[in-house]
Formats: C-alpha cells, sequence, structure tokens
C-alpha cells in the first residue's frame, strides 16, 4: 500500500512517503514560512523524487492534532481534497499518538509536549506495553506546572514545548526526537488504512482541546 502522510501540528511539518513497512522518502522542515506556503509544492516534490504519480497513491495519513489551529486546518484541507481528486481513503493519527510512536521500546514512559500557547501545554502519556506505545492519559491541555506536577517517576519528554516541562522527572528526548515525524504518522496511518479504520473527507476532522483565537473573538463579540 502506498500511502503519503502529512504533518502540520506545529512549525516543524512536513510530508512521507511510504510503500508497505519501507520508508520512500520522508521531508521535514522546522521554520517560520507557513504551511499554505510549503506544504503542496512539498508534497509535489517528494512525489517526484519518488518517481510516484499521485495517481499511484492508495491512501492518505494525516496529523489531527491537538496542535496549532492554523497548521491543522491547512494539512486537512491539503488531504481532503487529495481524496476527494484520488478518491482515496484517510487515515486520522492523533498528533500525540504519533510523536510518541517515535520512541518505540523505551524503557520509561513517553511524554509528547506541543506548546499550546497563553501558557498552555498539549501532552499526554505513553508506555511500551510489548506491541506498541499505549497511551495512558487522555489528550490534555494544562499549564506547565500542572504538567509538571503529574510526573511523579522519570518521564522521556520530547516536543516543542519539552523545555517548559520543570520537573525534576523530566528527561528531555534527544532534538532529532522531539518534533513531530510525518514518517511515524504514516506507519499509524498504515495500520489503520490496512484494518479500516478510515475516514472520508466529510468527516475529517482536528482535534481541538480548546476553541481557537477566531472563536473565542467571535463568541465575544456574540456577548457584546
Amino acid at each position: 500500500m502506498r500511502v503519503l502522510a502529512v504533518e502540520t501540528s506545529t512549525l516543524a511539518g512536513g510530508v512521507a512517503l511510504l510503500d508497505g513497512e519501507r520508508l520512500v522518502g520522508e521531508y521535514l522542515l522546522d521554520v517560520r514560512a507557513t504551511h499554505s506556503e510549503r506544504l503542496m509544492p512539498t508534497v509535489d516534490r517528494v512525489l517526484a523524487d519518488a518517481g510516484w504519480k499521485p495517481a499511484e497513491l492508495d491512501g492518505l495519513a494525516v496529523a489531527v492534532g491537538p496542535g496549532s489551529f492554523t497548521g491543522l486546518r491547512i494539512g486537512l484541507s491539503a488531504v481532503k481534497g487529495l481524496a476527494l481528486a484520488l478518491a482515496i481513503p484517510i487515515a486520522a493519527v492523533p498528533t500525540l499518538d504519533a510523536m510518541a510512536a517515535g520512541l518505540p521500546f523505551a524503557g520509561l514512559p513517553v511524554c509528547p509536549v506541543i506548546d499550546a500557547r497563553k501558557g498552555e501545554l498539549y501532552a499526554s502519556l505513553y508506555r511500551w506495553d510489548g506491541r506498541g506505545m499505549a497511551r495512558e492519559w487522555d489528550y490534555l491541555a494544562l499549564s506547565p506546572d500542572a504538567l509538571s506536577a503529574r510526573l511523579t517517576e522519570p518521564v522521556i519528554v520530547m516536543g516543542d514545548a519539552a523545555a517548559a516541562v520543570g520537573s525534576p522527572h523530566a528527561r528531555p528526548a534527544p532534538p532529532h526526537r522531539r518534533v513531530p515525524s510525518p514518517a511515524a504518522v504514516g506507519v499509524l496511518g498504515l495500520a489503520r488504512l490496512a484494518a479500516g479504520h478510515t475516514v472520508t473527507a466529510t468527516d475529517l476532522v482536528p482535534i481541538y482541546l480548546r476553541p481557537s483565537e477566531a472563536e473565542l473573538k467571535s463568541r465575544a463579540v456574540a456577548l457584546h
């Protein structure tokens, strides 16, 4: 199964191609250029480098958050358009799940942490159970202090906000494991596609743990 994976949850966005269990290519760029500027050119580039045509894709995988409101909307919109144009299924992959999947076999629990802005973090906790990274917490939006208070044993922290976790139990992952991986989104997406756990373009929605800034402003206007 040939799969295109898209990750736009944070600034470190990118795409990956998988042919079954073989990672064909991955493009990751952690810069402040917006995903609207670089996502589709990146998709075109990785397909061209692999010698694939869009019509040869069998499925799509996309990170659905939590993460940047704007980034997620851009990524999901692009995937919806591709799915409709190519008539192929979509696998929706939670961003924190994909991040934790990048550290399989870890002897310590793993806590992916994403900057949620407004003094909060998105986070969850995972532990290797012999088959995969099993999630032990809900997807949370909480303050750095609240997250630190939850860590009662040594934990590997990863993600763009790992440095904000002040707990003495925090063990920062190396730099190359701190950003979301399009390839990890693809690996989890491939398993979902193979199992038939797919969504249509109409049903594809992001995981939002709180209202966006635009929604908050809209509510404020409505109240006045």
